[in-house]
């Protein structure tokens, strides 16, 4: 049995709502796009039957057995009804303050996967999941204190179990060069985006266009990134500089190295398969953009509890609602409905990049980060709907007058 017959089946045996480019999945009558040439699949775009709360089973399944974990889990270490409810409830919070950081990585990981083959969207949305509970929430922690601390991993998840409030100091003194190396990267998200001479629907208009325009001057983007680098390096002291610079850096070279990647791998059509041709390079980039989303995420986590696995719980029920808003956006063609939307989440990330750099000055709070990105991406959503409702209005008005000609 191949590879690819044996994932379809962990989808119809676990019930795994499907996203975009797979025929056999489409209960609407509305047809296809077929525009494209024959056997292209991933650009086919099939209007899901599902309905909304549909595409949330596996997130309220994994919300319950989560709280339930954590409830123990509060029980286990306190003995105690407070204790588990305590827990109980910092589970819950740690959830919404994902799902309210994570509106942008939805919208942006929507837009990549509408583009990538059937098997690269399935294998993103089932392997993408176990490496962003698991690696980002639980490994990445870790991998950090074995860093900072100079010790083994078995050592540091001890360290995690047994001494939390050592583990969390650890995290927290590792913030600045994550939060240089995470910022960096997500900038050069942002403005790779507007940077764009193809770009030709603008929300801000005023700086859309310029920035559009001025994409034609090669890695001016590199250059803007470069010129934050060094101010904001100007305003730390002495060993943190160098530490902000060094860090800052590495997020540039690897934000271009996963773009030239991503280039060889979806572009070559010599070396690579089929499949490895629709999406590996694409899986990449989300997969470390996920992880660029996540570091704010996960050193915030640690004012809220110290203990490591109640923030996997947390965090990670937040991951799942991120992966079902992802396939709900992409099924619906959201992105295409609401012409604003992506331009929200782009400054969302930028916005979210340029407080990562001044976290690295003074504390911003995680719930400032959140609403502001969610905010963000709620005005994008009602300019699209006053467009809209704009352009159904013109329309109307051109039928009328065309009806009147005929008459």
């Amino acid at each position: 049995m191949s590879r690819r017959i044996q994932e379809n089946d962990i989808f119809e045996h676990a019930n795994f709502p499907r996203v975009l480019g797979d025929a056999r999945q489409t209960t609407s009558p509305v047809p296809f796009d077929n525009s494209n040439q024959p056997g292209d699949t991933s650009m086919s775009q099939p209007v899901s039957g599902n309905n909304t709360l549909g595409y949330f089973k596996w997130a309220f399944i994994v919300t319950v057995a989560g709280l339930v974990l954590g409830a123990w889990l509060g029980w286990q270490t306190t003995g105690t009804i407070g204790g588990m409810a305590t827990v109980f409830f910092i589970c819950a919070v740690l959830a919404v303050l994902e799902i309210s950081l994570s509106f942008d990585n939805a919208i942006v990981n929507a837009n990549k996967l509408k583009d990538m083959t059937p098997v690269w969207q399935h294998r993103f949305l089932t392997w993408g999941i176990i490496i962003a509970v698991f690696g980002m929430r639980i490994v990445f922690p870790l991998l950090i204190v074995v860093i900072a601390a100079g010790i083994g991993p078995v050592d540091a998840f001890i360290l995690a179990a047994r001494e939390p409030a050592e583990y969390a100091r650890i995290m927290n003194d590792a913030h600045l060069p994550i939060a240089a190396f995470g910022g960096t990267f997500l900038m050069m998200v942002g403005l790779t985006y507007f940077f764009d001479h193809e770009k030709d629907v603008h929300w801000i208009e005023m700086i859309e266009k310029h920035m559009a325009r001025s994409a034609t001057i090669k890695g001016i983007e590199i250059a803007f990134v470069l010129l934050l680098i060094l101010l904001f390096s100007k305003l730390l002291e002495g060993e943190e500089a160098v530490t902000f610079v060094y860090s800052a850096i590495y997020g540039l070279l690897t934000f271009l190295a996963v773009e030239v990647l991503g280039g060889l791998l979806d572009q070559s059509q010599k070396t690579m398969s089929e499949a490895a041709k629709g999406g590996l390079g694409a899986f990449i980039y989300l997969e470390v953009l996920d992880a660029s989303f996540s570091f704010d995420g996960v050193i915030g986590a640690f004012a809220l509890s110290q203990n490591l696995f109640v923030i996997a719980i947390g965090l990670g029920i937040g991951a799942m609602y991120v992966r079902s808003m992802t396939i709900m956006l992409v099924e619906k063609g959201t992105l295409a409905e609401y012409r604003y939307l992506e331009h929200g989440a782009f400054y969302a990330i930028l916005i979210l990049s340029v407080i990562m750099y001044c976290q690295t000055l003074v504390h911003i709070p995680e719930v400032i980060t959140g609403l502001g990105g969610a905010g963000l991406i709620g005005v994008s959503l009602w300019s699209s709907i006053r467009y809209n409702r704009k352009e159904r209005a013109e329309e109307l008005q051109r039928e009328r007058e065309t009806i009147a000609e005929n008459i």
